[in-house]
């Protein structure tokens, strides 16, 4: 327990019960008191005002706007129930209201302790330009060298945020509006009470409560897209519902905020929402495109993964466009609008390198070259199975060829490691790096548990039904067109609409299929999958799909049952959520970050396991020579330095590899060298694959544990941290 007492006074911020009693919206009926200076104006009803304005503009009918507004209310009530579910069970889980600032920030661990300090120098910097300009021209996150991290870090939601929260309290300070309400936190065991503070003007409540924003957003877009996919409100709800029942396989944002993803996906499913609407509208505005490409580049800019789920949509959408289900004009379009939203990317992350030489950009120009040859591929090859399968491999092939051309032309290695992260999941390939991820339990295969899940739920049973039907009806589709001689002339207005209305159906399934293949090979892309899979499962309110069941009434009794079914496990898995409850505490990081605080040089250097390491740069501000950002081919050399010391090298070797990065001071971690995930996985393990001369000697992180010398000198321990000082003369020959 923790005793709470206030320390601070000001303005309590008003209560729910005070929130409730501002409609956003004047209720209806219409007032008869007019106001001053309004007499003599005569109403015309010509001239609709108000929602009724807005209904006319829109050409909705009054049972149109009716049921819009019902979608609207449900999605906001959606959002509003996801964004209360991640903020209590992030506050359950680590009682963060109740941390001290260091305690917030050790919260914030490997990666997310990375990208949480450049929101913090930028808000503690004199100027926002000032701490923009810090952040741009980095001496601390790679000593020596100097970085720009918002290129290297994709640290545009961190911009933004700070400049958010630099604008919020300067205004609240210049109205005078207390932000926050501070306390003294009495932690009992012998522990030093702590200050704590609540309120948006504490920057990592402030930083926590924009991301848990957001992602109650994305559920309000969750909404929406199931029941605009199923064109149906119950499709919508099926949707939410199945994403609360599978919470803890549909995202990990409650408990990890500041991770890359957090800030991307929301924009993905608007991304995929207005992708949904493009397919269904036979010709789509050039709004509808520039939108496409405003949430393409919310979802690029955030995170350096995204081209890789961008790859699997253009791959299916290629794969719709050969079976005839997507007409060569829309697929340029939406072709051209990626192609322009890498560009703008590729700049405002400064040029970039990963962007150009990736597959999704060879792939974007790979499937256009295709598209335009379309009328060389029919001369050459008889329509249907043949020239499907030659524009296949002629999309592979070309996609490969350009991605190694432009890698060795632009001489670009960052991504390397995930070929070799492929490869490995294939052949029996490893190396250092490639070990470093797949010894990591979310780049291993999916666990065998995770389909389980999925079938308590009725999450994979619905799938597949879905899936099944849509498959049953292409391939007819495709035999149709087989018989036909491969003719798709003369279409009528109605088969062409049929057609459309298929292709996003297609679509969907094949980005279903896609995102399976990515969670298989690698676990963590579950993220995708199981959101997707939700959205799947808005059909079983289709008429298109399940019309065959009978009436409107009988159709929604089926959904009905079905959703009382889920249930069943999906509130036990609510309620293991809730019953979540702990409280975040390391006393050992926190002692080895107020050692450093008070017994090192601000400009001392430091190197140690990456996640340690991204604390220290936060909470001290010192120098660092790794960190966890590991898609980097330099960075991916010095954490290979870094890590010699669990290794079975010598002292001597060890230290010289410290001399060339200029380290001070490393921190050492007993549990480094012991901890082994599985077998093979152990760091001195991993280090075999590369030293193989060493092979059965004692690990140097062993005998350094026990004694330091004559190589280092201990200078700081505890139970966990061991802080070894880096001999003078060592420093000296930098």
């Amino acid at each position: 327990m923790v005793a709470k007492n206030r320390k601070q006074t000001g303005k309590s911020p008003a209560t729910q019960t005070d929130r409730d009693k501002s409609p956003l919206v004047s209720p209806p009926g219409k007032s008869n008191v007019r106001r001053p200076g309004r007499e003599g104006k005569a109403f015309n009803s010509s001239h609709p005002n108000g929602l009724s304005g807005i209904r006319h503009k829109l050409g909705l009918t009054p049972s149109a706007a009716v049921k819009l507004g019902i979608t609207l209310l449900l999605a906001a009530l959606s959002g509003y129930l996801h964004w209360h579910h991640l903020s209590q069970l992030f506050e359950n889980d680590r009682h963060f209201s109740h941390l001290s600032n260091l305690e917030k920030e050790m919260a914030f661990r490997t990666e997310m302790g990375l990208y949480y300090s450049y929101y913090k120098t930028i808000i503690e910097a004199p100027s926002f330009l000032d701490g923009l300009h810090m952040v741009m021209n980095d001496r601390l996150t790679e000593y020596p060298l100097v970085i720009n991290t918002l290129k290297r870090f994709n640290l545009y939601p961190e911009v933004v945020l700070a400049s958010w929260y630099r604008m919020y309290t300067g205004v609240m300070g210049y109205l005078g509006i207390p932000t926050k309400m501070c306390w003294s936190i009495n932690r009992g065991e012998g522990l030093t009470p702590v200050d704590s503070c609540e309120g948006m003007g504490d920057p990592a409540y402030f930083y926590v409560a924009c991301v848990f924003l957001l992602n109650g957003a994305m559920m309000s877009l969750f909404f929406i897209y199931g029941a605009y996919l199923s064109g149906s409100r119950l499709g919508g709800i099926v949707t939410t519902m199945c994403f609360f029942f599978n919470h803890g396989e549909s995202t990990r944002v409650m408990w990890t905020p500041p991770l890359r993803e957090s800030f991307a996906y929301p924009f993905l499913v608007l991304q995929m929402l207005l992708l949904t609407y493009i397919l269904r509208t036979r010709n789509p505005s050039r709004t509808a495109m520039v939108a496409l490409g405003v949430s393409n580049l919310c979802f690029m800019l955030p995170w350096q993964f995204a081209q890789f789920v961008l790859l699997t949509q253009v791959a299916s959408l290629f794969a719709s466009y050969i079976l005839g289900y997507l007409a060569a004009a829309k697929m340029q379009s939406i072709l051209v609008t990626h192609m322009n939203t890498l560009c703008v990317c590729f700049i405002l992350m400064f040029g970039n390198s990963m962007l150009l030489t990736s597959f999704y950009a060879s792939s974007l120009v790979s499937i256009w070259a295709i598209i335009a040859l379309r009328d060389r591929f029919a001369q050459v090859f008889k329509p249907g199975i043949v020239t499907w399968v030659m524009q296949g491999l002629a999309w592979v092939g070309s996609t490969v060829l350009l991605k190694f051309m432009l890698s060795t032309v632009l001489s670009a290695s960052d991504d390397a490691h995930i070929s070799g992260l492929i490869k490995s999941k294939f052949t029996s390939y490893k190396d250092f790096h490639t070990l470093m991820y797949t010894c990591a339990a979310e780049f291993d295969f999916i666990e065998l548990e995770t389909p389980v899940r999925y079938l308590k739920t009725l999450l994979l049973p619905i799938n597949m039904l879905v899936v099944a039907l849509i498959a049953g009806r292409t391939i007819q589709d495709v035999v149709r067109f087989l018989r036909d001689g491969g003719k798709t002339d003369d279409v009528d207005e109605a088969a062409g609409s049929e057609i459309v209305g298929k292709g996003e159906l297609v679509y969907h399934s094949l980005q279903l299929v896609a995102f399976a293949l990515l969670a298989i090979l690698i676990m963590r892309l579950k993220l995708f999958l199981t959101p997707h899979m939700c959205i799947m499962a808005s059909l079983i309110c289709s008429k298109q799909l399940f019309g065959w069941i009978g009436e409107k009434f009988k159709h929604q009794i089926v959904v009905f049952a079905i959703m009382a079914i889920m249930a069943v496990q999906g509130v036990a898995n609510l309620q293991a959520q809730w019953a979540i409850i702990g409280e975040f505490s390391n006393l050992p990081q926190e002692e080895l970050l107020d050692w450093i605080q008070d017994n090192t040089q601000p400009d001392s250097v430091f190197a140690g396991a990456m996640p340690t390491m991204a604390s220290v740069k936060l909470s001290t501000g010192r120098p660092i020579v790794n960190h966890p950002h590991y898609e980097d081919a330099g960075l991916r050399e010095r954490t290979k330095l870094v890590y010699s010391m669990y290794s079975r090298m010598s002292g001597e070797t060890v230290k010289r590899n410290l001399m060339k990065l200029g380290v001070d001071f490393f921190v050492l971690e007993d549990s480094w060298c012991t901890r082994r995930t599985r077998p093979g996985c152990s760091m001195p393990e991993i280090w075999d694959i590369e030293d193989p001369q060493n092979v059965g000697k004692i690990p140097l992180c062993t005998h350094m544990s026990r004694n330091s010398r004559p190589h280092f000198t201990t200078v700081f321990s505890n139970d966990i941290y061991k802080v070894l000082k880096v001999p003078k003369a060592t420093k000296d020959l930098r």
